[in-house]
């Protein structure tokens, strides 16, 4: 029976998974790794850390199946996207700490970007806004601001990654330096229309083309792995960033199709076919996936807080002892009280992309406790959710049509209140998978397609199983109450900052 070894390196935690050949799993192993905040809005992670906890995670999955190298046909690999990495083309050593994707700190080199009128032909090109989420501005401040490291980059000494492409540099023993077309396409200097990186925006960053890895399709032979790292060589096969892994592993491979990731946190894409659909609502326009050479697109909405609202519930308040408690707890809440958590903790994504706004409670009482904070972290993330569904039905001429369930994963979507919630927002069904493990598994579908385990896309579609589906259970007055609450607490926001 051959296996897949699918990395899948996230946020918080790095993980590795062992799919059979029907996509079953054999083994897990998960290892979290330190995060670092040295100034308010940053966020840094240690590329060691990123690549020891992926070795070790890898290694433990293996070991836990009792399996050898010679059995896994391929690996794929899905990852946390926009984080940087610059690092030593000789020595492998990174020249700073990785910039997440989380990360603030070039928010007045994205001020001055639009000032200069620069947003056009950037959106144009990358189908991006202008915002210190992408990966441009990150690496541009790092060129910026380590000592000689522009010179050092100019003289091809350094290269510029996001995680794959430093995961595969190292696993390859620095051999290759490649990443496939997702991720290419969330750094802001890939023209998505062209595939190719784009002179101008190179150019307009300073960030020098020597730097960067060569793109190709999603699924393909990027290298084999340095045999004593597993016992034996194993070929890299498929490389995807984290939702359009998920998007993969969700198999929503037909126009129309929308799916939903909860993790730090959420992530919903439309897969668009073969078009690119430009967005008047403040939607990413970005390639879902690439195969035989063919793009195929997807809009995006992307909120920058999910169950890390429920982590400040858990690590900042101190409130519950596991996330799990979350739910449960929101449900003793006092049904009067009408508390709104807007998380902006980093700024606010689609559609609204404010970067300098801060989190805020609104409703408050004097009975506020626990528990309606619990509701109001929970519900944060489906008011989110509404504003990206209504944005996408909005831009996509067929919505009526063809978005009328939206598929789940994530660590959030395990939670039965919040996906109940989120449907009765909506006012549309909210399916969750048989196999949660989507983003993981849409990196195994991709190495596994390359290496001939697993079948083509339509055929690999068939396979997609129904865990359980939520359906609308909320009055009409109720949700429209609801999502009036949340219009008004986010419009406070804005105007705090305007105010400003």
């Amino acid at each position: 029976m051959p296996y897949v070894l699918a990395l899948d390196q996230g946020t918080t935690s790095s993980r590795a998974i062992l799919f059979r050949d029907d996509t079953s799993i054999a083994a897990l192993a998960q290892q979290e790794f330190p995060q670092h905040f040295p100034a308010s809005g940053w966020v840094e992670h240690e590329p060691e850390d990123i690549w020891r906890s992926t070795l070790a995670t890898a290694r433990a999955a293996i070991a836990k199946a009792g399996v050898t190298a010679a059995e896994i046909a391929a690996i794929g690999i899905t990852n946390q996207r926009e984080t940087v990495v610059v690092w030593d083309r000789v020595t492998g050593h990174a020249i700073h700490r990785a910039i997440v994707w989380q990360d603030r700190r070039t928010a007045e080199i994205c001020a001055r970007l639009k000032a200069e009128g620069h947003e056009k032909l950037i959106t144009e090109r990358t189908g991006l806004i202008i915002d210190p989420y992408f990966s441009a501005t990150k690496v541009a401040w790092i060129l910026d601001h380590v000592p000689e490291a522009r010179a050092r980059a100019e003289r091809g000494e350094l290269l510029f990654g996001t995680v794959d492409s430093y995961l595969l540099w190292r696993l390859t023993g620095g051999r290759v330096h490649l990443t496939d077309a997702t991720n290419a396409s969330r750094t802001q200097l890939f023209n998505i229309h062209t595939g190719e990186w784009d002179r101008d925006l190179l150019k307009l960053l300073r960030v020098p083309r020597s730097m960067l890895p060569q793109v190709t399709d999603s699924s393909h032979h990027f290298g084999d792995s340095e045999p004593e790292l597993f016992g034996g060589a194993i070929a890299i096969r498929g490389i995807a960033g984290d939702q359009q892994a998920a998007t993969i592993g969700q198999a929503c491979f037909s126009p129309g199709m929308i799916k939903s990731t909860y993790g730090t946190g959420c992530f919903a894409l439309l897969n668009t076919g073969t078009t690119a659909v430009v967005s008047n609502n403040k939607l990413l326009t970005t390639i879902a996936y690439q195969l035989n050479g063919q793009r195929t697109y997807a809009l995006e909405g992307s909120i920058f807080v999910a169950g890390s609202a429920v982590q400040w519930l858990r690590d900042g308040l101190g409130l519950i002892a596991h996330a799990a408690e979350t739910g449960p707890l929101a449900d003793q809440s006092d049904s009067a009280q009408s508390v709104y958590l807007v998380p902006a903790f980093v700024g606010l994504g689609a559609p609204y992309w404010n970067p300098r706004v801060r989190g805020a409670l609104f409703g408050l009482t004097r009975n506020t406790g626990p528990a309606e904070l619990a509701h109001a972290a929970l519900e944060s993330v489906c008011y989110q959710t509404y504003d990206l569904w209504a944005a996408m039905r909005a831009d996509w001429p067929d919505a009526d049509e063809a978005n009328t369930v939206l598929r789940v994963d994530g660590g959030m979507a395990a939670s039965d209140w919040t996906m109940q919630r989120l449907a009765d927002l909506l006012e549309a069904p909210v399916d969750r998978p048989m196999i949660a493990e989507t983003t993981a598994l849409g990196a195994a579908y991709l190495a596994g397609l390359s290496a001939g385990i697993y079948p083509e896309p339509a055929r690999f579609a068939d396979n997609w199983r129904l865990q359980h589906r939520f359906k609308p259970a909320m009055s009409a007055a109720t949700r429209q109450r609801k999502l009036a609450g949340w219009g008004r607490a986010v419009k406070g926001l804005l105007a705090s900052d305007e105010g400003e």
